[in-house]
This record gives C-alpha cells, structure tokens and sequence, in this order.
C-alpha cells in the first residue's frame, strides 16, 4: 500500500540476515548496494529532486564509485551540499549523471556555497522528501511530471538566501562531473527567472519562481554577486574556464519563515518551461502543499495496483516499495524532445535496457499499457531520427549501444507489446526499424557467420528475429517470416553440445553458466541439446548450488583474484546481478516447477528487506525490484513471448489492478506464511475461474484479460506442471545452424 512505501530501501550498503540453505551458496559479483535514492519523483516523470552529496550514482549518500564487492565511502555521515534533480534511480556505472540545477538554502556568505551540511531527520514518501540541515534549515521537495517545488523553512537570520548553481551537474567522482557548453540565464521579473544549459548536448531549459518577493534577486558569477545586471550569457564553456554562475534570492528571514520555489523544466526552450510548471502547478499560492498532495494521489493510484494479504508489516513495505521503484523510470516526456521538432512520445533514462526488458517493462505493460505503449512509439521515433533502436538512452545527444551488454532488446518490448494487440503502435513501421536494427553491431557476425561473440548477443539476435517473426506474421508479411524463421533458429549455434552450456566466449558481469539458462522461445530443443530433461536439470541444479557449501561473498575492494575465485564458482548470482534472473523458471520446462519453487522461495524470503540496506545489489531502474513484484505473486513473464509462467505464490491473496481495467486475483488454498530458512510449498492444483488448469502457464492475453486464480499449495511437490510443458517454437533441437566460422574467436 502506499502508506508503506519506504523510498530509502536500497540507499545504502546491503544489510541483510545471513542467509541459510541454498541462498547461502550464491555469490555476488556486483556491489552490494541498491544504489536507489529517496528523493521527490513522480511516476514515470521528467524530475525528481534529492539532497545532494556528490556520491555515487545518483548524487545521493555516502559512496565512491564501486564495481564489486562493498563500496567505499565517500562520505562518513549523510551530508548535502544543496539538492538537485534528473537523479538516475538503481543504476551503476553509466557514465551520465545529470543532477543539474542545484539549490541551496543557506544562511553563509556566498562564498560557502558547496560546503557539505550535515543533513538530519530525513523523512520520505512518494512524491516527497524532507531534511534539516545542519544550518537549521528545514528543507522540503516535492514534484510534478515536469515540475518540482521546494519549500524551505529559515531560523531568525540578518541574511538567508536561496542560490540556483546552473554550472553544476554530475558527481563529484573523479570524472564524474559535467560542464555546460553553453548558458543563457535571465531575471525577467521580480520572482522570476528562466535559464538554459546545453549538457552533453541536451538543452535543458528551465522557468524559477521564488515567493520571497521582498527579498533582493540577483545574478552571481564566479562567486560573486552582479547586482543590476538581469542576464547572462555563455557561447561557449570550456572545462579548463569554467567558473561557477546562477542566480539567487536573499534577504532577511524571520524565525519559521518559508520560502517556496517553482521550478518549471522542459527540453525545448523556456518558455514551454513556463508552460509546463503551470500545467504542473497552477498559480503560485499554495503550490507545495497542492502539487504534494496531487503527486501524492497519482503515487498511491499506481502502487497500490498490486495488493496483498500479509500479515508482515515488514514484507508489505519491501512490496509496496517494490512496486514504486518498478515505476519510476523510464521518464516519459510527451512533445520534449530536444533533438527533432515534430510533436509526440519522447522517453529518456531509460539507463538499462539490459536489465528491464525481462521483468519491468512486462511489469509496465501489465499495469499501465498505455504508457508502455508510449515508450513503444518513443522508441520508434528515436529509431527513426538517429538510426537505430537503443538499449539505453539518456537525457544525452545520442542513442547508447552498450555494446557488450546486449544487443535488439527492444525487439523483446515490441514483440509483447505487438502480441498483446495493444492499440497505438504503426507495426509495418515498427517492422521496418526491427528488419534494419538486427543488421547493426553484432548483426553482421551473427548474418555472415552464423553466430556472434561475445556469445551471448547470438541468443540476442536469434531472439530477436523470432520476436520480429512475431510483428510480421501480425502484418501479414508472410514472405519476411520465412526469412527470419531459419535466422531465429541459429540460437544454437551459441551452444556447446558436448557440455549443455554455451561456447567459451567473454561474457558482460557474469560466465558462460549465467547466460546459459536463458527461457529462449525453443526451450524444448534446448533442453534436447543439452541431453533430455535429466541432463538439463543436472546442469541447473549444479549452477543453483545444490549440494554446495556457502559461500564468501567479496568485501571491501575485492582483489582481482578474489573476483576471479568467485567468478570460476559457476553460481547462480542470488538476484545481485540480472544475467541470470530469468533461470529459476528454466526449471518448468524440463518437468521440475519443485525446484523452480524451491529457488524462488530462496531468493524472496532471503534476498530482499526492509531498511536502507534492503536489497541485494543494484535495482537498475526497477529492474531487480519488478522480479520481486512477479516472483512474489506466483507469475513470471517470459519477455517477448506473450507468457507467464506459474508458480507457487509468497501472499496468501493478491490482486492487480490490470490496465485493461479488469482485475486479477490471485488466491491460494492450504497457504503457510513462508519464512527465511522455512521450507518452499509447492503447487498442487491451479484453477482458472473455477476451471482446473493443468498447464503451468498463463498467456499475457490471459493475464491482461483478469480472472480469478486459484493456486492450491502443499509441503511437498506434486504431479501439477510435471508434463504439460510451457510452448516451445519447434521440436527437435537442431545442431549447428546456418553458416558458422571455420576459425576460432
């Protein structure tokens, strides 16, 4: 429920309880923190707003850059130099890190300005954050779609200020800083300014209105105030001459005075900046406590489209909060785009693509199609204006590849979303861009040679023609179907078949064993080629740790050696790293939903908890935090397959509100709280409005047309899913498909 969302859940080094039995053999390769930040955001919107402290990812909190183990800290205490927006939300090392417009309240000369306060009595909820400095100021924030308001509440003072740095952005990691190229600031009326930065090759536009209007405004420049002057101009900003600039509010303050600022923001000028914080925020009188309360209403409409019974106080936060990390980003951001003139869908911060296409975009589909329709048709238009479809893109010039990561996951989005028949989407025009971006990178390889290194991005492509078959039987362009069939078959082509694992390749955070359990859309002849369902599970239950002795996991600045030991374990990663989140349900497809059980009772009841340190490795744009919500329920969705995968759930009832605008309930028989260390329940019947259901399965269509399921659980596991398996594309495995290279990579 909305009440008990915990937005710092993630924000710190994880601190969880030791974990027993199979989660105990798991070992964790990335760093062990959430990397979430609990600051002021609005679903799926342009800005959120956060202290700042210049630490690692998002501006927020106590951490150095980190790529394994326990991160370092930067910081000892909380402490903020002022807050900002644009934070980022779970992600890691991507190299982009807006925090632009930094505000601070202060009571010190502007020559302090960057000095670290200590930040005390934080408080969050969604669309909220509030903090006291250690100067006595209260400081509060909240946000609209494009909007954000802050109010700060001042101690008796000669001299309080307010000062906006339009100079500042990214972290204060080495290379982690970003300067502008360009800036135009304007005071354009007593509480009024506008400004305009080019960041990396994004124009970020911005519209301030300050309500302290007998305070003095001014412009300042390298510290220094410029009194009467009412514009600045910068053509050209180097690095090497950047000096700090922006504008301010100051004046005297009287004990429990509150200042509130307005802050407009858009990607295509000033005044649609204007415009887009009186959409947000209406007139100037009471906008904090009107745009919170309306943020506040929005957050609670779309958390609480997942609900549970539980009697755990503890495990209803670590869901609920779940489900509002799983919908903060992408930012969608309607008629901005910087980069093409023509009106319509435009997304950024779309940080991961790698990580969400598996569990949070479906996650996205499920409850709010029409938004993720909107990403679909954002997709497109960047596809179409820059050449090719992205797996990342940020509030930067330029589509990201990511080249080691993956290649054609949008393809996996499309192919749902296309399957589901969901209106919006021009599919002959989305066909085109899916055709030509399967050709980029990699593709080459995988045409002329019949499968691509790194490996894994062959699994990526063989998929991603299967998932472009899907758009063109639905546009009836049979022709292109038979072309893409054969390519789609060459996935084994990654494969080994004297081990059952993929070929020796190099592999992006992760082994051969972590990418080798993918649920492809020809399961049954996968697991034929690794040898039939006994061979298959064999290798599963090697890779979940069954048999093995815990594990160390790595601390502090793990030594190269230490990685390397831990990497030559083969192990599944205990959901601290995505590569491998998907392979619990390969378990269904050979026969075995008791093991699928057995591992996702393991990773929900021992992986995720309340407290900063909730989480056991980054939530990547919702990423992690999406497998809980489906893990949790019983569901999984296999991406781009239009299909979910049933297994026992952890509530005892739950229910979501579908977009459709219909509900799914979920309802169990013989139902025992689970517990960390506790035994799993497994399935032991499954009705379907009343109707029993053999299949362990659901398609999307099924699921997005609602129902009412009934899942009867036991302590022990049963005939149910054993030999109605999920659909596979063909049937027997091929060998070797298509061209392959006669020489070794």
């Amino acid at each position: 429920m909305y009440e008990d969302v915990d937005p710092f859940i993630g924000t710190q080094v994880t601190d969880l309880p030791p974990p027993t039995g199979l989660a105990a053999t798991w070992w964790w390769p990335k760093p062990q923190v959430g990397n979430t930040h609990p600051g002021a955001t609005y679903p799926f919107g342009m800005v959120s707003a956060c202290a700042y402290s210049g630490a690692y990812p998002t501006g927020y909190g106590l951490y150095d850059l980190s790529l394994e183990g326990i991160p370092a800290s930067l910081h000892d205490r909380p402490v903020a130099s002022g807050f900002t927006h644009f934070q980022q939300s779970g992600t890691g090392a991507i190299r982009k890190y807006y925090n632009y417009v930094r505000t601070t309240p202060m009571l010190q000369p502007l020559d302090d300005l960057g000095q670290l306060w200590d930040v005390v009595d934080e408080e969050a909820e969604p669309g909220w954050y509030a903090a006291t400095l250690s100067s006595g100021i209260r400081c509060e924030l909240t946000v609209g779609p494009k909007s954000a308001v802050h109010r700060y509440t001042f101690p008796a003072h000669r001299d309080a200020r307010v000062v906006i740095d339009l100079s500042m952005g990214g972290l204060v990691i080495p290379y982690g800083r970003t300067v502008p190229l360009r800036a135009h600031l304007d005071l354009v009326g007593p509480g009024q300014a506008q400004g305009e930065i080019a960041v990396e090759g994004a124009p970020l536009a911005v519209h301030v209105e300050c309500d302290a209007f007998r305070w003095r405004q001014m412009l300042w420049y390298d510290r220094r105030l410029m009194p009467g002057g009412t514009r600045l101009d910068f053509d050209r900003i180097r690095p090497t001459t950047l000096r700090p600039f922006g504008l301010m509010w100051a004046g005297p303050s009287e004990p429990g005075q509150t200042v509130e600022l307005r802050f407009g923001f858009s990607l295509r000028g000033v005044e649609q900046a204007r415009a887009n914080l009186e959409a947000d925020c209406g007139p100037r009188e009471g906008s904090f406590v009107r745009r919170r309360a309306a943020t506040a209403e929005t957050w609670r409409e779309h958390v609480e489209t997942v609900t549970v019974d539980t009697p755990s106080s503890a495990k209803q936060a670590v869901l609920s909060t779940a489900v509002y990390h799983s919908l903060i980003k992408p930012c969608l951001a309607r008629d901005e785009s910087p980069f093409w003139p023509t009106p319509g869908p435009f997304a950024f911060d779309l940080a991961t693509m790698w990580d969400v296409y598996r569990t949070q975009l479906p996650l996205v589909t499920t409850l709010f199609p029409e938004r993720a329709v909107e990403l679909g048709e954002a997709l497109l238009h960047i596809a179409e204006e820059e050449g090719n479809l992205p797996i990342g893109y940020r509030m930067a010039r330029g589509a990201d590849r990511f080249s080691r990561q993956g290649s054609a996951l949008a393809h996996t989005f499309f192919s749902d979303l296309c399957q589901l028949g969901l209106p919006g989407m021009d599919w002959d025009w989305a066909l085109v861009h899916m055709v030509m971006d399967l050709r980029r990178g990699y593709g080459e390889d995988f045409l002329l040679r019949g499968r691509a290194h790194p490996i894994s991005h062959t699994l990526d492509l063989a998929f991603g023609y299967w998932c472009t078959a899907q758009v063109a039987a639905h546009v009836g362009d049979r022709a292109l179907v038979e072309q893409l069939v054969p390519l789609a078959a060459r996935w084994a082509n990654a494969y080994d078949e004297r081990t059952g694992l993929l070929r020796d390749s190099e592999f992006y955070e992760g082994g051969r064993w972590n990418y080798s359990f993918r649920l492809q859309h020809d399961m049954a002849s996968r697991i034929a080629l690794a040898g039939g369902d006994e061979a298959f599970v064999g290798l599963l239950d090697r890779f979940f740790g069954h048999g093995a002795g815990p594990v160390v996991q790595p601390g502090p600045a793990p030594t190269l050696e230490e990685m390397a030991a831990g990497y030559a374990l083969d192990r599944f990663e205990g959901l601290n790293n995505e590569p491998d989140m998907e392979a619990p349900w390969a378990y269904q497809y050979a026969g075995r939903p008791d093991r699928t059980a057995e591992v996702v009772h393991a990773v929900v009841q021992h992986q995720f908890g309340t407290g900063r340190g909730g989480l056991p490795g980054n939530d990547d744009s919702g990423g992690l935090s999406s497998w809980y919500v489906w893990a949790s329920l019983g569901l999984f969705p296999v991406a781009g397959q239009n299909l979910f995968l049933l297994n026992a759930p952890a509530w005892r009832h739950a229910r979501l509100a579908l977009g459709t605008g219909r509900e799914l309930e979920i309802d169990t028989v013989g139902f025992v709280e689970p517990e960390p260390g506790g035994p799993a329940q497994y399935v032991q019947a499954v009705q379907v409005d009343g109707i029993p259901l053999e299949r362990p399965w659901l398609s999307g269509t099924e699921v997005h047309r609602g129902g009412h399921v009934v899942v009867e659980l036991g302590p022990q596991p049963s005939g149910w899913g054993t030999t109605v398996r999920p659909p596979s594309a063909t049937g027997p495995a091929p060998r070797s498909v298509g061209t392959v290279p006669t020489t070794k990579r």
